[in-house]
């Protein structure tokens, strides 16, 4: 290959590679890529849960697709999005772990925002699967019963937040309790713990979330939506 031809190549070769990268530019997209890690959803469900406009939401999920981290399936009136496969997940997870060791703002953000996580003493994946084959405590998921359905952890109870307050008579006081929702970063598991712990039970959270589970190869459930 001559040397003119040898750098085509490889301005054409890393070219294809930025259009990933590209897609990934955006906090918006990222989040949308942790939506998609629960369930496949709609345009419009993606646009309720990450709080865009139907328009917005629509081009977003169009340059994940034009990247190839995200599928579209026709669904009657409907079009659905999915992860491409597991390795777009991962490929968040280390997006996520470079800038939580490389930008320190992260950090910043985190302890500013989530002021009582540092009092939330969290469960790794590992201590949860050894508690799991102990059957030493209760999994509790708080995420919406759509994501649950789709896939969760295995034993897992589904108590979506904004039913936890009137469903605490279902819990047993006498075991340990562990939350988990969407991620690291999803609040639902901080809030639903503080809402136990008001109460007198003993409740701790998953320091990542379901994909991350699934991600790792552990077990995974899946049920029909109620």
């Amino acid at each position: 290959m001559n040397p003119s031809a040898r750098r085509d190549f490889k301005n054409g070769l890393f070219d294809q590679f930025a259009r990933v990268g590209k897609a990934l530019a955006s906090g918006r997209r990222l989040e949308i890529i942790e939506l998609l890690a629960q369930r496949e959803r709609t345009v419009e469900e993606v646009a309720r849960v990450a709080d865009l406009s139907v328009a917005n939401a629509s081009q977003h999920l169009r340059l994940l697709l034009s990247a190839g981290l995200v599928e579209a399936r026709k669904d009657r009136l409907f079009v659905r999005y999915r992860l491409a496969d597991e390795r777009v997940f991962h490929l968040w997870q280390a997006v996520r772990e470079v800038g939580e060791h490389r930008i320190a703002e992260i950090d910043r953000l985190v302890r500013s925002v989530l002021t009582d996580r540092s009092s939330l003493q969290a469960v790794a994946l590992a201590e949860l699967r050894r508690k799991l084959r102990e059957g030493s405590l209760v999994v509790l998921d708080v995420r919406p019963p759509e994501e649950f359905a789709a896939g969760h952890i295995p034993g897992a109870r589904n108590i979506p937040l904004a039913e936890l307050g009137t469903r605490l008579k279902s819990l047993p006081r006498n075991r340990q309790i562990v939350a988990y929702c969407r991620g690291p970063y999803c609040v639902l598991a901080d809030d639903a713990v503080a809402i136990l712990r008001a109460k007198g039970l003993n409740a701790l959270r998953l320091d990542q979330g379901f994909p991350d589970w699934k991600a790792q190869g552990h077990p995974v459930e899946t049920s029909v939506p109620v």
